[in-house]
This record gives structure tokens, sequence and C-alpha cells, in this order.
């Protein structure tokens, strides 16, 4: 009898641990279910946002492909009715705006005044992160109050002034602007990530028989490596989108960039609305590539910190 009756007590622990971990199954499904369902609200609401930014865009790119009486056309079509490639072609080819020599401005202008500020911000981020001087603070500070001007300000004076040593309407112009106004930004995005680095390690390299520059270089380089992209990525664009400056001191057509050869095709009573467009297509296409083949990069640099 006592045996029977342990057999029972036994079966009925095993029946509620069975009901009991069938339970905890359920629960976590419905649990799986809920976050699964929240997952795919999250990502239906980001898309709706994304198609929001980006409808503009869309827009640009459908309209350079209609004729000019289509856009003009009341009410608007939203696909062409007629689609023209041709419309790239022709826009390359128009005599007043030299679309080639253009895009060709807006590269070296911006690689340039890109590197510029690379190679003047870097050092100076990195000692002023390193080093305690007198006026160190005062220096920083400098360099934040510059961040506050534009070169729409000072576009009539810079002009001026390059007019008068006899560079006035070159690449050399602009490039120095782009990296005079870029210069500060480029120093307090490299300084935080130089200060972040241990001074330990810098200490470590220099006890194994590494000088400075090769501190620098082999171990210090590689740990901010994501600012420094964050800041050449951020510098570029700002060089690429310039537009005031550039207005003033470029007074050649073929030294312009296109962010003011695109001003070409809008006109007082007529505007090439396609062309527009199509140049402002063209103008985007080279920034989406940059940021897809650094886009990890860019990332970490601008999450670096937020987790520790």
């Amino acid at each position: 009898m006592a045996t029977t009756a342990t057999k029972s007590q036994d079966d009925e622990r095993a029946e509620k641990s069975v009901r009991a971990s069938g339970g905890i199954g359920r629960t976590r499904s419905r649990g799986g279910q809920r976050h699964g369902g929240r997952r795919w609200l999250m990502s239906l609401a980001g898309a709706v946002v994304a198609l929001f930014f980006l409808a503009p865009y869309l827009v640009m790119l459908i309209g350079s492909f209609k004729r000019h009486s289509e856009i003009l056309r009341i009410p608007a079509t939203y696909l062409p009715t007629e689609w023209v490639p041709s419309n790239y072609a022709s826009m390359w080819s128009t005599p007043e705006t030299p679309l080639a020599y253009n895009l060709v401005s807006t590269i070296i202008i911006s690689a340039c005044g890109t590197l510029l500020v690379l190679v003047v911000a870097m050092p100076a981020a990195y000692y002023t992160a390193k080093h305690r001087f007198p006026g160190r603070l005062a220096f920083l500070l400098l360099v934040l109050v510059t961040q506050m001007l534009q070169p729409t300000v000072l576009a009539a004076g810079l002009f001026r002034q390059f007019l008068a040593i006899g560079i006035d309407d070159t690449w050399l112009a602009m490039i120095l602007v782009n990296g005079a106004f870029n210069l500060s930004f480029a120093v307090w995005i490299m300084h935080s990530f130089f200060a972040g680095v241990p001074k330990e390690i810098d200490e470590a390299a220099m006890i194994d028989g590494a000088s400075k520059l090769q501190t620098l270089r082999r171990v210090t380089l590689p740990v901010v490596w994501p600012g420094i992209v964050t800041a050449i990525i951020f510098t570029f664009v700002a060089c690429w989108n310039e537009f005031a400056a550039s207005l003033v001191i470029l007074t050649t057509a073929e030294n312009q960039p296109l962010t003011v050869a695109i001003t070409k095709f809008v006109g007082q009573y007529d505007s090439a609305w396609q062309y527009v467009f199509g140049v402002s297509i063209v103008g985007i296409v080279p920034v989406i590539i940059l940021f897809a083949l650094v886009e990890k990069r860019l990332v970490a640099g601008l999450t670096a910190g937020a987790i520790k």
C-alpha cells in the first residue's frame, strides 16, 4: 500500500510538472508574440518616417525624367506620362553651365578642403587633449566661438582679401574658406576622442621605446579612428554643400561648384526644373556613395561614449 501511495504521489508531481512546463511554454510563446508585434510596429513606424524624409528626393528623381511642360501641369502627375532619360544628356551639354567642370570643381574643393582640415585639426586636437598649458581653455573656447561665424557674413570681406593677394576666383580661395570654417568643428570632435584615450596607453608605448609620433600613429590613431572618420564625413559634406562663399568668390563658370551651377537653370521668368532636379540628383549620389562606404565607422563614431 505504501508503495502504491508513493507511486501515485510521484505521478501527481510529474503531471503537475508537465502542466507547469506547458504553462511556461505558453507564456513564453505569448511573450514572443507580443515582442514580435512590437518589433513589427516599430519597423512600420520607421518605414513611414523614412518615406516622409525620402519623399522630396523621390519627387526630384521622378521629376528629372519628366518633360518641362509636364512638370508645370496642373494638376500634377505623380509619374511621367512619358519617361525622358535624355534630360540628363541635355543637362550635361548645356553651354551656359559646364556641369562636368562644375562636378570636378566640387570634388577638388571638397576633397582638398577636407584634407586641409584633417591636417590642421588632428595635431591641434591631440595636443589640447593630452597637454595642459596656460590658455588651453581660452583656446578651446575661441575655437568654439569661430564656429558661430558663417561664410555668408564674411563673404564680401573674404573676396576683397583674396582679390588683394591675387587668388580670387580660384579653387585655392575656396579650399582655404572651407578649411577655415570647418576647422573648429573637426577640432572639437577629435579633441573629445583623443581625451577619451587613457594616458597610461601612451605612457606604456613610450616606455617600450616609441616616440611621440610613433605613439600617435600606431597606438592612438587606431583607437580614435571612428572619431576621425566622423570629422572627415561631416567636413566633406559641409564643403560639398557650401554655396554662399562660392557664389561671391568664384565668378568663372568652370570654377564654380554644383551648388552654384544649379542656380543657372533658375530664371526670372522660366526655370528648367527637369535640369534642376537632375543636377540635384547628381550632387546627391557621391555623398550617398561616401556614406555607404563608411557607414559602420560613422555610426561607431557618433555612438562612441554612449555605452561604457
